[in-house]
């Protein structure tokens, strides 16, 4: 069986899509799955062997372009997959495969997508369950999908890309080493704030780890601001990876650390991912709906409930919740993982 998925477009559902190829490939071991997806999530897939082919979606976030849509589906046509599964809810992102013709057309009913897609999943009696469960519950079978049945995400680690890196920013290896990930790709409103990372890093240092921050060139002023708090660049066990790493970098350096502190983001994912053990900090966003998949964690949390209006009132954006997290309650939760 072929069958082509619509991947998402953040870093955490690219993880969390990984419960649903490694179901797929349970159910039918022979099945062959190719993923389309934005370009830059393309070098995630290569760290999971269930993706057979990955293919780059030419359409940014928001884009209609349907006759742009529509010749792409013609040539995937060609490719004579039986099966197509749509990860995403959008109108658009079903199109592709009906102009491609896949007879099996499975995801929820989303934007109105009644005869675009003709295998619907009920989304109603999912609205408790977690993302994972929700990508999982869209595999071939239509049942078993919850937590407990399923093989969680887990990417593969280069181990040479890895030592090439630590060699390359002068990791010190005999001492263990703390990432924080501070930044989060909706804004500060799902950010702790930058000055009590500074002081997790500057206690870390004082213990004798290397303190590693990792993160995209959007939150290379968040690097800063943590470098700045308290004279850190100053350090020779601070090292600000921020914004000068790849994706597929950032997977191993956070199978290296031995903690992780985290927003909710896509970085939080990738280190459930590979094992590491987390503390991760919400605030508007719930872990009840997309929490670490790992044993090993602990969450902090000032708030109940969810929030799709995410915003904070502070100067720096920062949510009230998120502000109330201590960074002495965040050296405590570090202390419990084990």
């Amino acid at each position: 069986m072929k069958i082509l998925v619509v991947g998402p477009s953040w870093v955490g559902d690219s993880v969390m899509a990984q419960a649903l190829y490694k179901r797929i490939k349970q159910e039918e071991p022979s099945a062959k799955i190719e993923v389309i997806a934005p370009e830059w999530s393309l070098s995630l897939l290569d760290r999971m062997p269930e993706v057979d082919k990955k293919i780059a979606s030419p359409f940014t976030h928001g884009d209609i372009k349907v006759y742009e849509r529509f010749q792409l589906g013609k040539k995937l046509q060609r490719e004579s997959y039986e099966r197509s599964i749509i990860l995403t809810n959008s109108f658009k992102s079903a199109l592709l495969p009906y102009f491609a013709k896949i007879k099996v057309r499975t995801g929820w009913l989303g934007e109105f997508r009644y005869g675009l897609i003709n295998d619907i999943r009920s989304s109603n009696e999912l609205k408790k369950s977690l993302m994972v469960e929700k990508f999982a519950a869209l595999s071939l079978e239509k049942e078993n999908f919850s937590l407990e049945n399923l093989s969680l995400p887990k990417l593969e680690i280069n181990s040479n890309n890895l030592s090439l890196l630590l060699e390359k920013n002068l990791v010190e290896k005999e001492k263990p080493a703390l990432a924080l990930c501070p930044g989060a790709e909706f804004g500060p409103s799902k950010r702790w704030p930058s000055e009590y990372y500074s002081e997790i890093a500057k206690t870390y240092i004082s213990h004798g780890w290397n303190v590693l921050c990792i993160g995209s060139k959007n939150d290379e002023n968040i690097g800063i601001e943590i470098e700045n708090t308290n004279n850190l660049s100053n350090e020779i066990n601070f090292i600000n990876l921020i914004g000068k790493t790849s994706l597929l970098d950032a997977i191993d350096i956070l199978s290296y650390a031995k903690k992780v502190v985290t927003n909710d983001s896509g970085l939080m994912h990738i280190a459930a991912a590979v094992g590491t053990p987390l503390v991760a900090l919400y605030g508007p966003s719930s872990p009840e709906y997309t929490p670490p998949l790992i044993d090993k964690k602990q969450i902090l949390r000032k708030m109940e409930g969810y929030k799709k209006v995410r915003y904070g009132t502070s100067e720096k954006g920062y949510h009230q919740s998120l502000i109330e997290i201590s960074p002495e309650e965040v050296l405590i939760a570090l202390e419990g993982l084990h």
